[in-house]
């Protein structure tokens, strides 16, 4: 068959895209002489980082950080710490380099003075104990050196076998052992008390001796110098036994409005637990959450690459994180809007914050999407379907102000949202088949998500009856979530990262080094499923079916924590022990904290797993991974959709009322000449692909044909099936995910070479384009309408849009070209319609 027919798609090319991206590039670059001149203009300077404070540095090896700030006409602080000049009264108790590192000379008191234009401003230091008479604290000063340097990373002696015989505990979390390796164990050969310089752990750092990591530390450096202190000292375990341990960890400032290739110093202070604080910027590690928008040294310092968004620079010292978060704002490209950028009139919380967010970012929005874009793109979203025909010209000619409003209640009150979002959970819930017997459980676990949504049953419910749930899958079908999720461990992973969206695995082995939870968070966690007992069903002859009764087995939950042995009674994360009566299932307990309206993770999870289904990008990415270091892009719409989803009793589909009513999910998907390179504060709608089953039934919808499954009812559409194992090929190759854990990236959107040939050349779309009962001989053989009308037809069929001129003429020129087969004619079109990105994408 002749496939040359080539198809107008709408929206900018591939070439324009990129035209447009380097004309945006090189304009953000221009900055005018008036905005240059208005920034250096300073009417307040402030000096800090803990201003009105004396600042500390004890030991001749401690350091602080200043932090010199200016505000000017703009009320926006800025970062001189590098520009300003320092004075010190009296000189030699303390000096400042050039980037406001303050260190020591002797002991004493003095004052700093920063001067930046004609604004002054000053702090009092005090420097003690510069004999060095104290001890060194190996768990407060030795272990975060390691750290700093990469020592007791996962690639280095951080790993569990270690590295050349030489083991850490990963990123210090167990100093204890960690004192052991270093010391005692090798036969201390790593310490040499009668040369301390000599010693291995010194001159390997040093690159005197050949070290697989190669030069760590400078000869005489502060941590040069610190390490031979400790050795010296006889190695002492700690600094005495009253020695505070760290509480917290603060980033000054907190957050910051940067511009392009500004940047700002950020002083890291810890807290400690006899209530004093220390300054350890330059033994923190710093890390931001999207390098596209932000770079850091290693010694903190922030600075704004040429993208507009906000950023999160996590700062990891002895184990605890903090963030600071930088905002940058899009370059002025013109004059300013004397109300700021323009925005459509806000519809709820979402336009409210979203508009908020891009009003200090300076990103204007795109303008509304016309009436044929929403149709198709709220169908899709809602219920994975294109819309029909028919149904798209009732919408285009109904003159009802509120009609967007009533086509969202709409689809929201049809079976096929409870298809389409049954499908979503079905696959992370891991509910699968495989052999034959087990498909009974499988099917009614479906139906029982199924129903669970189309009636609407409140999400803290949903979860509850999945969490408590015990008996057999023939009248109770969510047991089945237990048949996959077999043991405690993966019970306690698969509820965090579902229904709190928080992935504690890695807490599993060792204190997770990204988050605040530890083994003993993890171990309390897992121990509310320690009493869950299962029964075979049936006689030994069923025996191979994996379906089990569940039910509660007396006894006291508890854990053994795999390192010190200890029993770990069941807690939330980060709330207290509980003791849970013997004959009392502790997982009810377990369903009453994570479902608590005092329970953030719960609303916060749902609402951002659900937001990134209509945006294509979550508040938090991944969609499962809130922590404290992976902040959201817009808190205020996070904390805002969560509490709207609490007050309406966690009702689901109000939660989806309110994203689709919004103005800001209305946009339009065609970026305007500023937001062209926003990625992640939704100045527009972002295209996506459909999924492999929305693009699998909408392909026959088009061509008016049917797809074939094994063990379902014929005429089942690929959304309702319940069972991955009776998928086609189709569906394989476009990234159905196959259940195997509770992450949706398991679902694969990206394209490939394999699903390109398969729409352009596969024996099933070539089949069923030219089957005689399909779409294309239909419309072939419509005698009573024209061409045109025919065509437009296939057009709203397709794209929920009628064709443009010239669309219509091509099409046109291809039929006229075949009249004496005009069949042939519409089954290039129909193959030239499917193969475009219109149809394979939502916009």
């Amino acid at each position: 068959m002749n496939r040359s027919f080539q198809l107008l798609v709408r929206g900018p090319s591939l070439c324009s895209l990129i035209l447009c991206s380097f004309l945006l590039h090189c304009q953000m670059n221009l900055v005018s002489a008036a905005e240059t001149s208005a920034s250096a203009t300073v009417e307040k300077l402030q000096l800090g980082p803990r201003s009105g404070e004396t600042l500390q540095i004890v030991g001749p090896d401690g350091r602080l950080q200043l932090l010199v700030t200016t505000t000017g006409a703009d009320n926006i602080p800025k970062d001189r710490s590098r520009a300003a000049e320092y004075q010190i009264q009296p000189e030699g108790i303390v000096r400042v380099d050039t980037t406001g590192l303050v260190t020591p000379i002797q002991d004493g008191n003095a004052q700093i003075t920063a001067k930046v234009g004609d604004q002054t401003a000053s702090i009092s230091v005090t420097v003690s104990d510069f004999a060095a008479t104290r001890l060194v604290d190996f768990q407060n000063q030795i272990i975060p050196l390691f750290t700093k340097h990469g020592c007791n990373g996962g690639g280095c002696h951080g790993k569990a076998a270690g590295q050349n015989g030489f083991k850490l505990s990963l990123l210090g979390f167990y100093p204890d052992d960690d004192f052991e390796y270093l010391v005692k164990e090798g036969r201390s050969r790593r310490i040499f008390p009668a040369m301390p310089e000599r010693s291995l752990v010194i001159t390997k750092a040093t690159g005197e001796v050949p070290h697989g990591g190669g030069k760590r530390v400078d000869i005489d450096s502060q941590e040069y110098r610190t390490l031979l202190r400790w050795i010296e000292q006889g190695c002492p375990r700690s600094a005495g036994e009253n020695t505070p341990v760290i509480t917290k960890i603060e980033c000054y400032p907190a957050t910051a409005i940067l511009r392009e290739a500004e940047s700002q110093q950020i002083a890291v202070y810890a807290s400690y637990s006899d209530g004093s604080f220390e300054d350890v910027t330059r033994m923190t590690i710093f890390e931001p959450n999207n390098p596209e928008l932000a770079e850091c040294s290693t010694t903190g310092l922030v600075t704004a690459l040429d993208l507009s968004g906000e950023v999160a620079v996590m700062a990891r010292y002895q184990g605890l994180v903090a963030t600071f978060r930088a905002t940058i704002p899009m370059k002025s490209k013109g004059p300013t809007h004397p109300n700021g950028i323009p925005v459509p009139p806000a519809r709820n919380i979402v336009d409210e914050t979203v508009f908020a967010k891009l009003q200090a970012l300076g990103i204007p929005p795109s303008s509304l999407c016309d009436d044929a874009t929403f149709i198709r793109r709220v169908s899709l979203d809602i219920t994975g379907r294109l819309p029909a025909a028919d149904r798209v010209r009732s919408f285009l000619a109904d003159p009802r102000p509120d009609k967007r409003d009533l086509l969202i209640d709409e689809l929201l009150d049809s079976p096929e949202y409870a298809d389409y979002f049954a499908n979503k959970w079905n696959m992370i819930l891991r509910n699968k088949g495989g052999q034959e017997p087990d498909r009974e459980g499988t099917y009614l676990f479906h139906q029982w998500i199924w129903s669970s949504l189309y009636e609407n049953k409140p999400f803290n419910q949903f979860v509850k009856e999945l969490i408590t749930a015990s008996g057999e899958p023939a009248k109770n079908p969510e047991v089945t979530w237990y048949r996959e999720v077999a043991s405690v461990e993966q019970q306690a992973e698969d509820a965090a990262q579902l229904f709190l969206g928080i992935r504690v695995q890695c807490a599993r082995c060792h204190h997770h080094p990204y988050d605040r939870w530890s083994q003993e968070d993890y171990y309390g966690l897992a121990a509310f499923f320690s009493r869950i007992g299962k029964k075979e069903l049936g006689a030994e002859s069923v025996k191979a079916i994996r379906d089990r009764r569940v039910f509660h087995n007396d006894g006291i939950a508890q854990l053994p924590h795999p390192r010190t042995g200890q029993q770990v009674r069941p807690a939330g994360l980060g709330g207290p022990t509980l003791d849970i009566p013997a004959d009392q299932d502790p997982r009810f307990a377990l369903a009453d904290w994570m479902t608590s309206p005092d329970n953030n993770y719960f609303a916060r999870m749902l609402v951002n797993r659900y937001w990134k289904h209509f945006f294509s990008r979550g508040l938090v990415e991944p969609e499962d991974d809130l922590r404290d270091t992976n902040p959201p892009t817009n808190p205020e719409l996070m904390d805002g959709l969560a509490k709207s989803f609490i007050d309406s009793g966690y009702d689901v589909k109000e939660l989806i009322r309110t994203i689709c009513r919004s103005t800001t999910y209305q946009l339009s998907s065609n970026p305007n000449e500023q937001n062209g390179r926003d990625k992640q504060n939704f100045s527009r709608y972002y295209p996506k692909r459909l999924t492999a089953e929305s693009l699998y039934d909408a392909f026959h919808q088009v061509t008016l044909t049917k797809g074939e499954f094994r063990g379902v009812p014929v005429g089942s559409e690929a959304l309702q099936l319940p069972d991955t194992s009776v998928a086609p090929y189709f569906l394989k190759v476009f990234g159905q995910p196959q259940a195997d854990s509770a992450c949706e990236c398991e679902r694969v959107q990206s394209a490939n070479l394999a699903q390109s040939l398969h729409m352009l050349n596969s024996q099933e779309i070539q089949s069923k384009i030219t089957l005689p009962t399909g779409r294309a001989h239909i419309l072939a053989k419509q005698q009573e309408q024209s061409h045109e009308d025919r065509l437009k037809e296939l057009y709203l069929w397709t794209f929920a849009r009628l064709p443009d001129a010239d669309e219509l003429k091509v099409g046109m020129e291809h039929i006229n070209r075949h009249k004496d087969n005009v069949a042939i004619a519409y089954e290039d079109i129909v193959w030239a319609l499917i193969n475009t990105k219109e149809f394979q994408f939502n916009h």
